[in-house]
């Protein structure tokens, strides 16, 4: 069996030019560690709770509600990180036939767009979360409070949304 060779970037099709790495900072290391860390605790939850409701019927009480609320962490702690590196799926059906000179505006046009969308997403987490965290809202075995995870969704959304346009800035060094 042959070894995989390490993947590199792919070439960007306007310029011809590979992605500069971006340099992995302490808190987007700390990030990977938490985030990483919650799946894993998700894993064993879940391995946990099978194991105690089909081997020793008795399920681990709360594991689906844990379960979603890490899932729901872990995904909007990544959002900020994937703004950053750029790393957002992209459908290049048209955009890569255009001129090189262009590609800088269009990436900046829509980081832009998109810091706009994140920007209003943010904004009616932050609401409803308030909603909930008003009329006291938690989840239903454990009674834990779901506000506080709104407003850490809320936050996340609105750090992609002030990275979305910085990561197009450095694109315009490139192009």
């Amino acid at each position: 069996m042959t070894e995989a060779a390490p993947r590199l970037p792919e070439t960007d099709p306007s310029s011809g030019k590979r992605p500069e790495p971006v340099p992995r900072t302490f808190a987007r290391r700390s990030l990977a560690v938490l985030c990483g860390a919650m799946l894993m605790a998700m894993m064993a939850l879940t391995v946990g709770d099978v194991i105690g409701r089909y081997l020793l019927a008795r399920p681990i009480t709360g594991a689906t509600e844990l379960t979603e609320m890490m899932l729901v962490a872990v995904v909007f702690l990544g959002l900020p990180a994937v703004s950053l590196d750029r790393d957002h799926v992209a459908v290049d059906i048209i955009t890569e036939r255009l001129p090189g000179w262009v590609q800088p505006w269009r990436d900046m046009a829509m980081a832009l767009l998109s810091a706009a969308v994140l920007g209003l997403i943010a904004w009616r987490i932050w609401v409803y979360a308030g909603q909930i965290g008003g009329y006291g809202g938690a989840t239903n075995s454990l009674r834990l409070p779901i506000a506080p995870l709104g407003y850490l969704c809320a936050a996340c959304c609105g750090l992609a949304a002030l990275f979305m346009p910085l990561a197009a800035a450095r694109g315009f060094g490139r192009h």
